[in-house]
C-alpha cells in the first residue's frame, strides 16, 4: 500500500511541475500600449510572430494606444498574472512617464516583472521631402529665420522623440511647434503628408520611409551612425556635439507572474532574438537586438542622457 501511494504521489507532483513548465497551452496577448505603425509596435510584431512559430500559440498584439502609453500599461498591470497577458513597454511607459506625471494609474517600479529588454531603437530627424533642408545645419538655418513657423509632430507628449526634439531646440536655439499624436503611426502619416515639417522617430520605423525616398533622414540622435542609415550623420557630428538620445522597447508581465513563466518567456525571447534572421531584420530596420535575463535586465528608469 505505501508502495503505491509513493508512486501516486510520485505521479502527482511530476505532473503538477508538467503543468507548471507547460507553457503556453493557449494564445497569449502582446499589448502594444500604443497605435500601430511605431517603432514599439514593429519591434512588437516582429518578436510576436516568431515566439507563435515557436510556441505553437498564436501570439496576439493588442493595441490599447492612449495617455503616453498608460492605458496600455495599466490594463497589463492589472491582468491576471499568468502570463498570458504581457506588455511591450518602452522608454516612455516605463521610464519617462513616472518624471512627468505626478499620478500614474500604475506604480512602473511594481506592477511589472521585467522579462527581457528587446532592444535599443536609435532615434531619426526626418523631414517632408517639401522641405528645402538637406541637411542638420541647413534646417537650423531655416527654423530660425522663421521661428514658430515650422512644426513638429511626436509619438505623444512626454515619449523618446518629444524629448529628442526639445532637447534639440534647446540646444540650437531654435523655435519649432510641438504638434503630439497619440503614436508613432499617426504621427508620420501626417509628416508624409506635410502637415509638420519635421519628426524625430525610431529608424526602426522611419528607415523604410527613407528608402522609399519618402522621407528625408537629416541626422540620428545616437552617438554613433547607425547601420540601416549608414550615410545619415549623427548630431553630435553637425550641429550639437554630444548630443545622444535614443529609445528602447522590453517585455514585462503583471508582478505576481509566476517566477518559471517569466524565465522561459525571457529565455525564448532571448532565443528568438539570437536567430540570424531577427537579428538581421531589426539591424536592417535600425534597431539594435538586446535579449536579457530577467536577473540581468537593466532597471527600467530614464537613462542618465536624458537630463
Amino acid at each position: 500500500m505505501l508502495a503505491r501511494w509513493g508512486a501516486l504521489s510520485l505521479l502527482l507532483l511530476t505532473l503538477g511541475a508538467s503543468a507548471q513548465t507547460a507553457y503556453p497551452t493557449r494564445p497569449v496577448t502582446l499589448v502594444v500600449p500604443f497605435p500601430p505603425g511605431g517603432g514599439t509596435d514593429t519591434g512588437a510584431r516582429i518578436v510576436a510572430q516568431k515566439l507563435g512559430q515557436k510556441w505553437g500559440q498564436q501570439v496576439v498584439v493588442e493595441n490599447k494606444g492612449g495617455a503616453a502609453g498608460q492605458i496600455g500599461a495599466d490594463l497589463v498591470a492589472k491582468a491576471k498574472p499568468d502570463g498570458y497577458t504581457i506588455l511591450m513597454g518602452n522608454i516612455g511607459t516605463q521610464a519617462i512617464n513616472p518624471s512627468l506625471y505626478k499620478k500614474l494609474p500604475y506604480d512602473p517600479a511594481t506592477a511589472f516583472a521585467p522579462i527581457s529588454l528587446v532592444a535599443e531603437l536609435p532615434l531619426a530627424m526626418m523631414v517632408n521631402p517639401a522641405v528645402p533642408a538637406t541637411s542638420a545645419k541647413e534646417f537650423v538655418a531655416l527654423a530660425k529665420s522663421q521661428p514658430g513657423k515650422l512644426s513638429y509632430s511626436s509619438s505623444g507628449a512626454g515619449g523618446a522623440p518629444h524629448l529628442a526634439a526639445e532637447m534639440f531646440k534647446e540646444a540650437t536655439g531654435t523655435f519649432i511647434l510641438h504638434v503630439p499624436y497619440r503614436g508613432g503611426g499617426p504621427a508620420i502619416s501626417d509628416l508624409l503628408a506635410g502637415h509638420v515639417q519635421v519628426s524625430f522617430m525610431t529608424v526602426l520605423e522611419a528607415s523604410g520611409h527613407v528608402k522609399a525616398g519618402k522621407l528625408r533622414a537629416l541626422a540620428v540622435t545616437s552617438s554613433k551612425r547607425v547601420g540601416a542609415l549608414p550615410d545619415v550623420p549623427t548630431l553630435a557630428e553637425t550641429v550639437v556635439p554630444g548630443f545622444n538620445s535614443i529609445s528602447w522597447i522590453g517585455l514585462l508581465a503583471p508582478a505576481a507572474t509566476p517566477k518559471d513563466v517569466v524565465e522561459k518567456i525571457s529565455a525564448d525571447v532571448r532565443e528568438v532574438l539570437a536567430a540570424d534572421d531577427v537579428k538581421a531584420k531589426l539591424l536592417e530596420l535600425g534597431a539594435i537586438p538586446s535579449g536579457t535575463a530577467p536577473a540581468g535586465t537593466p532597471p527600467f528608469r530614464l537613462p542618465s542622457r536624458f537630463p
